[in-house]
């Protein structure tokens, strides 16, 4: 899963083909040694663009630096062909977003663990997580197509009130997660489940008068938060090895640049993180 979220974002990623589609003959590393070779999406926000604008271009800098090799970026949509044509064309070397443990890629100790979020109208003054209450029986619901979420919905048989977004979509045009988020805020609808990242960054960077709690999984129901590490190919097992070591010693410096960046974080028990 992340289904990568990730064109929607992360949330496309977690639509993971199989790993036979992957399989790669056994072969020496082929990370550069000179260069921190980046795969990354031309125009996702809040994770990465063009501009280096995003967190996984910030963190890229910061393990570059530490390794005294400069950013080389290869763009290309996360959409269904990115790893074939990036990570696994030996064009790039890693990509900084993706499901720890995933059968996509090899992938180094997770950095960041989040979740999808109900988020809601400060002015509404709504308490409860729980889709199950009355209070949300009428309630206009808004969310990314095919999401996780879209599952909890429908065990509480409100798929009537939903009003769905394009899961997989050009997002050098289209941003779903923030036209929801400003429908919420417009009064569209009146619920949003979204993805973590979205949802923290576009409240923080847009000012947008919303809040925002962490979804409860439900008893057989899908999971909703997730772990998310770096992916590599399953030959560079020493890069993987130095990605781990920079995790490791420079955690503290990744959760800041979330932090700053407004993502909402689970601790290792799945608590909600304070920033």
């Amino acid at each position: 899963m992340m289904m990568t979220i990730k064109a929607t974002a992360l949330a496309a990623l977690l639509v993971a083909l199989p790993a036979a589609s992957f399989a790669q003959p056994a072969a020496p590393s082929l990370a550069s040694t000179s260069e921190f070779r980046v795969c990354g999406d031309p125009a996702n926000l809040p994770f990465s663009n063009q501009a280096h604008e995003g967190f996984e271009n910030k963190i890229a800098d910061l393990f570059a630096g530490y390794l005294h090799e400069p950013v080389t970026n290869v763009w290309f949509p996360q959409i269904v062909g990115f790893y074939r044509n990036t990570l696994f064309a030996h064009r790039c070397d890693v990509v900084m977003g993706t499901v720890a443990g995933g059968e996509m890629v090899d992938t180094t100790n997770p950095y960041y663990h989040t979740g999808y979020m109900i988020v809601t109208r400060n002015a509404d003054h709504v308490a409860s997580v729980d889709l199950g209450d009355p209070v949300f029986s009428d309630k206009k619901i808004g969310l990314i197509a095919s999401t996780p979420p879209t599952d909890i919905v429908a065990r509480h048989h409100l798929l009537a009130h939903v009003t769905p977004y394009n899961l997989t979509v050009d997002t050098r045009v289209e941003a779903p997660a923030r036209t929801l988020l400003l429908d919420l805020v417009a009064g569209k609808i009146d619920v949003g489940l979204v993805w973590g990242p979205f949802a923290g960054y576009y409240i923080k960077h847009d000012h947008l008068p919303l809040a925002m709690a962490f979804l409860p999984a439900e008893p057989g129901g899908p999971r909703l938060d997730y772990r998310i590490a770096m992916g590599v190919r399953p030959s560079d097992v020493t890069f993987r090895r130095t990605l781990n070591d920079l995790i490791q010693k420079h955690q503290d410096e990744i959760t800041a640049i979330l932090n700053d960046y407004g993502i909402p974080l689970l601790d290792e028990q799945g608590n909600p993180l304070k920033p």
